[in-house]
């Protein structure tokens, strides 16, 4: 077996269901760009039975701006996750929302993300090594991902299972579950309670050690030590948990997408490997936020209309809508929107900060997204500075996806 073969040969996605269902989905997704390009144009804020679709900057905007018309939906699979224990993702904007964040902001500190991203980019370096001159993205990013944030987070490995595949199920559950599929919950009826014992047996572990450490178990430890509010077992279990859960999926899907769009742009890719090859890691950021531009995380994020609103008021397309609906906030086509973004088709590094929409925006904006800015163009800086980097030969070398998750890109070097 191949290096690449190898480090691929785990898959942690769940099979696809083949047939004319995936060819469906898979057309589905190729077309929601072109789909919501021309929503933006006419029909920017559409409705389709109680489902609601904003697409303009402004107005996608407006809605994560407003959580007290626009709520979360995700209190009640988070609650299965959890063992019904409350975490902030799920909050409105409330003094429990605002002293669980506060807590976490404690032990997840902006003084750790220099070392966040020499890590991985440490990491993604001895897995390019090792590939002989080929290697799936995909795997390597993914790899990359969860050993630096397990072990900076301070969970251990588990030996009933494979953590890789726990976070990444109860992440589809959680994010990428519209349809409720039985199968996948009954795998997170088996792993949500297995994830929340690991960690759970860790603390205890820890505590009856007396072992603390600088990892974030160890700074929760020493907090609750003291008596810190916010720091009993079931707020770090469940802190911990939620991070696993909610990062560390989340750039094997958004770095390779970037790749991808790398690749097919040559000028583009040729900034990129100048940029890892001179060490220029903020201008490597840039050029990898502005390549997950054209391909981001979803098409948009979900939201709870929880009372009566007129979204864009005073415009000539405002549009009422009432409580009890679904709204998307399609992000990645506000992103596109050339009222607010200029030469939206155009690749342009140089952007400005507000222009971007990656992470959400507002109340409920990811609460990782500083540790994906200092780590998710260092995952890519190894490869990219290779020589004669190409895309491997036939369809391996272009990027598939298994629903909302990138599947596989191989690509080649020297």
């Amino acid at each position: 077996m191949s290096p690449v073969d190898t480090l691929a040969a785990r898959n942690v996605l769940r099979s696809d269901a083949g047939g004319l269902k995936a060819l469906v989905t898979a057309l589905v997704m190729r077309l929601i760009p072109f789909g919501l390009s021309v929503l933006r144009r006419v029909w920017p804020i559409a409705t389709v039975g109680s489902l609601v679709i904003v697409t303009r900057y402004d107005d996608v905007v407006e809605v994560f701006n407003t959580d007290q018309a626009f709520a979360v939906p995700y209190h009640d699979k988070l609650d299965v996750i959890t063992g019904g224990q409350p975490f902030f993702l799920g909050m409105r904007d409330t003094d429990a929302y605002r002293s669980s964040t506060a807590a976490l902001r404690r032990v997840i500190k902006p003084e750790d993300l220099a070392g966040l991203g020499d890590r991985s980019e440490a990491r993604a370096a001895e897995l390019v090594a090792a590939s002989d001159g080929a290697i799936d993205v995909v795997a390597m990013v993914r790899t990359t991902s969860f050993d630096v944030m397990r072990d900076y987070l301070g969970v251990p490995r588990p030996t009933n299972g494979d953590i890789e595949v726990w976070a990444t199920r109860l992440f589809e559950f959680q994010f990428a579950d519209s349809g409720n599929d039985p199968a996948l919950r009954t795998e997170v009826d088996v792993i949500a309670p297995a994830f929340r014992s690991l960690i759970q047996t860790e603390i205890a572990r820890r505590q009856a050690a007396g072992v603390t450490g600088d990892d974030v178990l160890g700074r929760c430890l020493t907090l609750q030590a003291a008596l810190a509010p916010g720091f009993g077992d079931d707020e770090i279990r469940t802190a911990l948990l939620c991070v696993l859960v909610g990062g560390p999926p989340q750039p094997p899907m958004v770095v390779p997408q970037a790749m991808e769009q790398l690749l097919r742009r040559p000028a583009a890719l040729a900034m990129a490997t100048a940029a890892a090859r001179s060490g220029d890691d903020a201008r490597l950021a840039a050029i990898v936020l502005e390549a997950m531009r054209f391909d981001p995380l979803a098409p948009g994020l979900p939201r709870q209309i929880t009372q009566n609103w007129t979204i864009a008021a005073g415009t000539p397309r405002a549009k009422p809508v009432k409580a009890g609906s679904t709204l998307l906030a399609a992000f990645a086509s506000a992103m596109m929107d050339p009222r607010r973004l200029p030469d939206p088709g155009v690749f342009d590094p140089d952007r400005l900060p507000h222009e971007y929409l990656h992470f959400g925006h507002g109340l409920h904006e990811c609460f990782g997204r500083h540790i994906n800015g200092a780590t998710l163009h260092r995952m890519l800086k190894p490869l990219l500075a290779k020589p004669n980097l190409r895309r491997a030969s036939g369809r391996s070398g272009r990027l598939s996806k298994r629903g909302a998750f990138a599947e596989r890109l191989i690509v080649a070097f020297g």
